[in-house]
């Protein structure tokens, strides 16, 4: 398994780069194989949302479809992949953002009754719940 940093597949995905991207999909597509896959960290795919929506304007649909496709890329091995697709089905039935669904969905899956936060629109969007005093 190699595994691939956020640089690496935010190249793959925007293209934008002639150099850098031909070298992240020769990479992608030619190196990793279903034997030998890619590995995608949660951390790396959550920083990829980021960069997705603040530095491309990606629109919530969209980051969908980026999700959706790494998690189907067969050279590819997306962390906690089953969590991920929930975290996205909660993303894309709501207003939440895609970290705080990956956080709520992490937290259930270990076993979480609740998850607390400061953050009330993660509270009122991805079912975590309020702290307050």
């Amino acid at each position: 398994m190699i595994g691939i940093d956020t640089n690496v597949l935010v190249r793959y995905i925007a293209q934008d780069d002639a150099s850098q991207s031909a070298q992240a999909t020769e990479l992608i597509e030619q190196v990793c194989s279903a034997q030998a896959p890619g590995f995608i960290g949660i951390v790396v795919l959550v920083e990829l949302v980021w960069v997705s929506e603040n530095c491309y304007g990606a629109t919530r649909a969209e980051v969908a479809e980026i999700v959706r496709r790494i998690l189907r890329i067969r050279q590819l091995v997306v962390q906690e992949a089953e969590l991920v697709w929930k975290a996205l089905r909660l993303f894309e039935s709501g207003k939440a953002d895609f970290s705080d669904c990956v956080i709520e969905r992490t937290a259930h899956a270990t076993g979480c009754t609740e998850t607390m936060t400061f953050d009330q629109q993660a509270a009122a969007t991805a079912g975590m719940t309020l702290l307050t005093g």
